[in-house]
């Protein structure tokens, strides 16, 4: 890892910790505290530090200037144009465009620099998200924008080789997290056979690295006990939960992060189950919740998440299939998949119910928070004919005019009905494909396709979510508003219509 960069990350983690920030988050600047998060001092950290506690005690100190006048402050994917496209393909084409970013220059910002193109998701999401990047991925390979795909890929092995694993984006304040492993589905998606040999073998170090990362202390556990990242369960088998290192405030959502902290006693612990959902992806949801009403009941690093353990059960088999040296190595990544299937089995699958939960380590139970989650044991190839047959059959009570609900609860969150995401919906219809449950998956594809093109038909944009319950209203909940663009919905929509094409 390069010192300077170490450094410069340094300050600006300092930074984030800082009265300034705190005073300039708290003061409600920005109706976004993304924004300020995302800063570029005009001079340096220090400087803009040191000069706060002076000019603060002048009379006629004002915060807003200062801090316009030692920052400047970043603008949003900018997501309009003059021109108005009729055909979805061809706003698609030029979104691509929009939201794809040249290889970073350091600014001395909280962005971590990449050395290859990259797209991002557009808006206030200024910087390339990890597991977004593979459903953003499977348009623009339909699309003929291979190119860009591998300059991802690089762009997240270059970042996990500098700071040892894949952050949720990069920026500094993302460091703690990652988000669910994707890499070795985006390594599969470029088709391994057509990589140089040099990237191949580069990648799948890569998914080790990212592995071992998931695994840390799972050696060292007992029954019952966790650590990090990794969850020895009651007859010791070993599963995985998300996480984060840190126990203060999303810098990126401080202020609210702050105000909801009043209610909790626990403060340390309730920062860190925040954190722990944005690792999920699901920020946030009723699955992470005690009360599902109730975000300060968020308790993620208590739940033993479906998807997480479904996704690296197709990491271990990745692992397995491309080891190509001469120990045992392929044998004792095949063999830990065989013992997460027999645990998945065990502790998240509820053969009464026909469905896979989240398991509570605190209740010592599964979950009763119904989630397409549920339907990534599919997508990886990891559920039985039987699992498979139960599971399409429950999906039926999450169709929706406009697709799938994320869960059958309706809350203020974001990640809960009536709300359906790109990514779950594709997680669902590739599952019901691998188990040839055609016609549900054709279906999903139509309604979620529909449910695109009707509010494109009228707002001429593609959104981040949708309202899949009521098209004709916005999708809400969450912590921001809505956002144009978008790089996954492109992805799963361009998919989508190619099956139904190839189907049809």
């Amino acid at each position: 890892m390069n010192h300077n960069q170490v450094a410069g990350w340094q300050h600006t983690l300092a930074f984030f910790e800082s009265e300034l920030f705190h005073d300039v988050q708290m003061a409600g600047l920005f109706s976004d505290s993304k924004t300020f998060a995302d800063a570029i001092p005009v001079e340096s950290w220090q400087a803009a530090l040191e000069a706060y506690p002076k000019l603060r005690e002048q009379p006629t100190f004002c915060l807003r200037k200062f801090v316009h006048e030692h920052f400047n402050l970043p603008p949003p994917v900018s997501l309009t144009s003059r021109q108005k496209f009729n055909r979805t393909g061809e706003y698609i084409e030029h979104m691509w465009k929009v939201l794809g970013q040249r290889p970073d220059i350091a600014d001395n910002s909280s962005l971590i620099p990449l050395p290859h193109p990259y797209i991002v998701p557009g808006g206030r999401f200024r910087e390339i998200y990890y597991w977004d990047s593979y459903f953003t991925a499977l348009g623009l390979m339909h699309d003929g924008h291979r190119g860009i795909v591998v300059s991802m890929l690089k762009n997240f092995l270059a970042i996990q080789e500098q700071v040892g694993s894949i952050p949720n984006g990069n920026r500094s304040y993302y460091l703690g997290r990652s988000q669910p492993p994707i890499l070795a589905l985006m390594f599969e998606l470029l088709e391994p056979e057509s990589l140089s040999e040099e990237l191949a073998k580069r990648c799948l170090a890569g998914i080790e690295r990212e592995y071992e990362f998931w695994m840390v202390g799972a050696k060292t556990l007992g029954e019952g006990e966790s650590y990090r990242r990794v969850v020895a369960m009651p007859d010791g088998s070993i599963l995985n939960r998300y996480y984060d290192e840190n126990t203060t405030p999303r810098p990126e959502s401080y202020k609210e992060d702050i105000e909801a902290a009043q209610q909790v006693t626990d403060k340390k612990q309730f920062f860190r189950d925040l954190r722990a959902a944005c690792e999920s992806g699901w920020d946030f949801s009723s699955r992470w919740l005690a009360d599902p009403q109730m975000l300060t009941t968020v308790r993620t690093t208590q739940i033993v998440p479906i998807d997480l353990n479904a996704l690296l059960y197709h990491v271990e088999l990745t692992l397995a299939k491309y080891t190509t040296d001469t120990g045992n190595k392929a044998a004792m990544y095949r063999q830990a998949a065989e013992k997460r299937q027999q645990a998945i089995n065990h502790y998240l699958w509820s053969k009464s119910d026909g469905f896979y939960y989240d398991w509570c380590l605190a209740d010592n139970a599964r979950t009763r928070i119904a989630s397409l989650a549920a339907t990534v044991p599919m997508f990886t190839g990891m559920a039985s004919k039987a699992q498979s047959n139960a599971v399409a059959s429950t999906l039926s009570s999450f169709i929706a005019p406009g697709g799938l609900v994320t869960t059958l609860n309706k809350t203020q969150q974001q990640w809960d009905a009536p709300n359906g995401w790109a990514p779950l919906q594709w997680f669902a219809i590739k599952g019901l494909l691998n188990y040839q449950y055609t016609n549900q998956a054709r279906d999903i594809a139509q309604r979620w396709v529909n449910c695109v093109d009707a509010y494109f038909s009228h707002h001429h944009s593609i959104l981040e979510k949708y309202n899949v319950e009521d098209t004709g209203v916005p999708a809400g909940g969450g912590e921001y508003e809505v956002q144009l663009g978008f790089g996954w919905t492109n992805g799963v929509y361009v998919k989508c219509q190619q099956l139904l094409h190839e189907l049809n």
